[in-house]
């Protein structure tokens, strides 16, 4: 009588040393990559947000400030890979200091951009801040999936938050940049304040979630 073959089911085995080493380093490269990128778009999205009188771009480069802060956060929780520890309390204020920065920018632009419905202060077409935005719906992607493919190796529930938050950057993107053309291309000057309260929405949720977040003591190993 011919015997079936047995399919022992795979083996989950812990990342080795060398693995996580290899996760660690790629991570700490992709967040300085988030890091320059964001701070890039803080400079450019401001000055052209000033120079067009445009809350949606002043407004998205201050989120690029606070995804700044997320990202240095989190470069200080991979160096903490080669500590026997993590300090919970640090990780909670940081969190929480994340969490008052992104209500406040929320309550900012939500005032300017209604402000700009109520009195119908027209922001001035930038192509400056088109072209950043769809520069931003590539790059920023790109950034978060590779660095959320790095969470379960890590074990990081950090990890895993920061690049959530960078894939918000990239809706935020987005949503800027139907904004910005149709007021380029169709004269719809409202679409830039209404794209102003999808931002101020977006910040309002990120800090939601960055106040009720666990602790990142849990991703110690």
């Amino acid at each position: 009588m011919a015997v079936t073959p047995t399919t022992t089911p795979p083996v989950l085995r812990e990342p080795d040393g060398l693995e996580r080493g290899r996760a660690v380093q790629r991570s700490r490269a992709l967040v300085v990559l988030t890091l320059v990128w964001n701070s890039i778009e803080l400079v450019v999205a401001m000055i052209a947000g000033l120079a067009a009188s445009s809350a949606a771009l002043v407004g998205f480069a201050v989120d690029s400030g606070v995804e700044s802060a997320a990202s240095i956060v989190l470069l200080w929780r991979l160096a903490a890979e080669s500590k026997p520890g993590c300090s919970q309390v640090d990780d909670r204020r940081a969190s929480r200091a994340i969490a008052v920065s992104l209500l406040a920018l929320s309550i900012l632009v939500a005032l300017e951009a209604s402000r700009q419905l109520l009195t119908g202060d027209a922001p001035q077409v930038s192509v400056v801040g088109i072209v950043l935005t769809g520069l931003s719906v590539v790059v920023m992607p790109w950034l978060a999936l590779s660095k959320r493919r790095l969470a379960p190796v890590l074990g990081s529930r950090a990890v895993e938050a920061e690049s959530s938050q960078t894939m918000i950057c990239a809706y935020l993107s987005g949503a800027l940049l139907i904004g910005l053309s149709a007021h380029a291309l169709a004269g719809w000057w409202w679409a830039d304040p209404v794209a102003a309260l999808g931002v101020a929405a977006l910040a309002a949720w990120e800090a939601r979630n960055a106040w009720h977040a666990e602790s990142l003591a849990d991703t110690c190993c």
